[in-house]
């Protein structure tokens, strides 16, 4: 385990992202405070970390006594002003911009002048998640790939005025983390979404436009192209309104219509079909 500049992280929303990024954050020795708005979220994200720690004990990847330690570093809450301590908050909520502003406004309020403020945005710019606080240099992305606990990439973004110290603490803390992290430029979509959310795009094209099935379009590119899974059971796994919202920030913030999301993914997004966690999206579940 290497040498951390952070003693006590908070981690904002208790979604299956936020519950990762806790959890990865206490295995290797850090205080979290996972905070979420609704007790339910918190129930769920306790139970998942519970068992994707059995599992890993089960697996002889960890001790019991390691997930012992890891659970003792975890708490839960409710209140924001739980946080007070904390010398990292990390974002995890919804990819809505306006609630995030809200969000990072308080933070700023609430938190130490010291404590670095970071967004798990998957595509909007972290300049403009700065704006609202008064520590746009202290504000960065971290981006973390689903599911945490397992992909070992984490994209950092500064904002244009996050200073040189706050990115050599996170770039340090991600290798504490024992991932790998890479450095892309505060522009929609970043690295991964501005490549992937575009095959994603075109594969509903190609469904919309009857070139192939749903299983041969993800057959061709699994095969094909040696993908751990199709781009389209890649898509239900995200989540179809998830990728929907992605598509719109990069347009609105690039201009480009090869980012409109495809008629069908709206289609999707509309009945409710937003793929694994309602059950039915591309593929039924």
């Amino acid at each position: 385990m290497g040498i951390t500049n952070f003693k006590h992280i908070g981690v904002i929303g208790a979604g299956q992202m936020g519950s990762g990024i806790a959890q990865v954050c206490a295995m290797s020795g850090i205080k979290v405070t996972i905070i979420d708005s609704k007790d339910e979220a918190l129930d769920k994200s306790q139970t998942l970390i519970n068992k994707l720690l059995n599992k890993a004990v089960s697996k002889e990847a960890i001790t019991t006594e390691a997930k012992d330690q890891t659970l003792g570093l975890l708490n839960f809450s409710k209140d924001l002003n739980s946080l007070g301590s904390s010398d990292l908050t990390i974002e995890a909520i919804i990819e809505n911009e306006s609630i995030k502003l809200d969000l990072f406004h308080k933070l700023d309020e609430l938190l130490s002048d010291d404590a670095i403020l970071a967004s798990n945005t998957s595509s909007i710019p972290i300049t403009r998640i700065a704006s609202a606080t008064k520590r746009p240099h202290k504000v960065i992305g971290m981006h973390f790939m689903n599911p945490v606990p397992i992909m070992k990439l984490v994209e950092i973004i500064p904002g244009m005025a996050t200073d040189s110290d706050t990115i050599d603490k996170i770039e340090s803390l991600v290798k504490n983390l024992n991932k790998t992290s890479v450095r892309s430029q505060d522009y929609p979509g970043f690295i991964v979404n501005r490549i992937l959310m575009p095959m994603i795009n075109e594969s509903f094209r190609a469904l919309q436009e009857g070139v192939a099935s749903a299983k041969d379009i993800d057959a061709g590119m699994k095969l094909g192209c040696n993908q751990p899974m199709g781009p389209l059971t890649l898509a239900d796994f995200i989540g179809l309104d998830t990728c929907k919202a992605i598509l719109e920030v990069m347009y609105q913030g690039l201009g480009d219509t090869r980012y409109a999301p495809c008629p069908l993914l709206c289609k999707y997004v509309e009945a409710g079909f937003l793929g694994r966690k309602t059950g039915r999206g591309v593929y039924e579940y």
